[in-house]
């Protein structure tokens, strides 16, 4: 596979997300609808996963549908140290006290469940890991959560203190969310908030480098946004978040209020974090998912498990550029490991899949004449996706 090597500039760029990346948290919640994958995949009894773990909050909501087996990848030792400590929670403790950590991002006594109980249940890492972080989820001050740490967390904080200096766009948002009529919300946001949200000094930050970096965006995935959209970066997110707030009802939009308000609500969070979901995951669903720090590529070659659903979220987008060998030996892998009736779904800077065009197999054939896309399916379902970050959603099948 042939590709132009980065300018400078985009590799430095890109540096700065490496460095941040392997040092950190990135994601301390899922950016990925979760409700969309479950119908592009179809997950059955007998079905066994690849799922990437970022926060590991849809590994948990994929767990509810009762598949054999969910293997939770990352390459991020950070967050499958998340992952282990949801896990360590589900086991441990009660809802009230598990919601309070992770809804509501904040608990007393944080310090005190974690090491008379979390703690026992964490790998090595994991464990050194959460001894210097737990408090994160200790209320030190008013308005302290766990969602304002890690570096999706300082944009999210960033943001509140922006929102607490523009008092009047505050109370914009919050009748917003508290709207359960769509025309009334799509007319509130058109005439109080959007007037007051988007401005040039907006415009200017939501467009830096350094933000998208800190929300986990790499530099690929931005050069394609302004590749794609005349308005760039800026006019991609505006264009999302109007769709969200003027098209998708707002009263169970856990991504973007979660933003708003540092913390879930039981009315509206993700699935794992409802109370009877809660206990069939400490009932057992819990136990079918594995945690593994290792990349897509390592853990199938060290497999002998055959993969039925592959859920690879946006990381071919800087493969392609800069690993584009590696990127060609993880598909050898993933075609290597699935079953015939595998389903695959992932999300790009691309509208369409054809950054894949030029992949050629260990055995020199195409990989685009490998998968079968399901384009009417994904492009429904796109329409339906509450974050509505991602120009490009794709399910794709092996071909016959």
């Amino acid at each position: 596979m042939s590709i132009a090597q980065p300018a400078f500039a985009d590799r430095l760029h890109q540096g700065v997300f490496n460095a941040l990346y392997a040092r950190s948290l990135v994601y301390n919640t899922c950016w990925e609808d979760p409700a969309v994958d479950r119908q592009a995949l179809a997950i059955g009894a007998d079905d066994r996963l690849l799922v990437i773990t970022s926060a590991g909050c849809n590994v948990l909501d994929y767990a509810l549908c009762a598949p054999a087996r969910i293997h939770a990848v990352d390459a991020n030792p950070r967050q499958t140290a998340l992952l282990e400590l949801k896990l360590a929670g589900i086991r441990r403790l009660h809802f009230a006290d598990y919601f309070a950590l992770f809804g509501e991002g904040r608990h007393p006594l944080a310090r005190e469940m974690y090491r008379d109980g979390l703690r026992h249940d964490l790998s090595p890492f994991a464990a050194r890991y959460w001894d210097k972080r737990i408090g994160w989820f200790e209320p030190r001050k008013p308005g302290q959560s766990f969602y304002y740490n890690g570096l999706s967390g300082l944009v999210a904080r960033g943001f509140r203190a922006w929102l607490t200096a523009r008092p009047r766009l505050r109370l914009a948002i919050e009748s917003l969310l508290a709207e359960n009529d769509l025309e009334a919300q799509r007319a509130r946001y058109d005439a109080e908030v959007a007037p007051l949200l988007w401005n040039r000094a907006v415009n200017w930050a939501v467009s830096r480098p350094l933000t998208m970096s800190l929300l986990g965006v790499p530099h690929p995935q931005r050069e394609e946004v302004e590749r794609q959209h005349a308005g760039g970066i800026a006019g991609f997110v505006r264009e999302s978040i109007d769709y969200v707030f003027r098209e998708l009802p707002v009263a169970d939009n856990y991504f973007w209020t979660l933003y708003v308000r540092g913390h879930y609500t039981q009315d509206c969070c993700p699935e794992y974090l409802k109370r009877d979901n809660f206990y069939r995951l400490k009932e057992g669903l819990a136990e079918r998912v594995v945690p593994h720090t290792t990349t897509v590529t390592e853990f199938l070659q060290g497999s002998g498990e055959r993969i039925s659903r592959f859920v690879l979220l946006d990381h071919m987008d800087w493969m392609s550029v800069y690993h584009p060998d590696l990127l060609a030996q993880e598909w050898d892998a993933i075609l290597a490991r699935a079953t015939p009736d595998a389903r695959l779904i992932f999300r790009s800077a691309h509208a369409g899949a054809d950054y894949l065009d030029g992949v050629r197999l260990g055995d020199g054939t195409r990989l685009m004449d490998r998968l079968q896309f399901h384009r009417e399916l994904a492009a429904r379902l796109q329409r339906e996706d509450r974050v509505h970050t991602y120009a490009g959603f794709h399910i794709a099948t092996l071909s016959a």
